[in-house]
């Protein structure tokens, strides 16, 4: 029960945040988005990590690792 709660924080961080963008209450470089979807990831990747959904896990990896790079990025 604990992972399925975390993939569904997942989702809301992540749908959550991309809703908020598309609404232009959001900036794609603001802070708070990049935070959201890193910690999105990573709970999609605890959840998929544990239904052996290797594919999305993966997908998962490289999408925390583009908000990583966003976070340290220079403006």
């Amino acid at each position: 029960m604990f992972v399925e709660i975390i993939g569904w924080i997942g989702s809301i961080l992540i749908v959550g945040s991309y809703f908020l963008n598309i609404q232009g209450q959001l900036d794609s470089k603001d802070k708070r988005y990049i935070w959201a979807n890193l910690i999105g990831g990573i709970c999609f990747i605890i959840n998929t990590y544990s239904h052996q959904a290797y594919p999305s896990v993966a997908v998962n990896i490289i999408w925390v690792l583009i908000a990583i790079f966003a976070i340290f990025r220079k403006n």
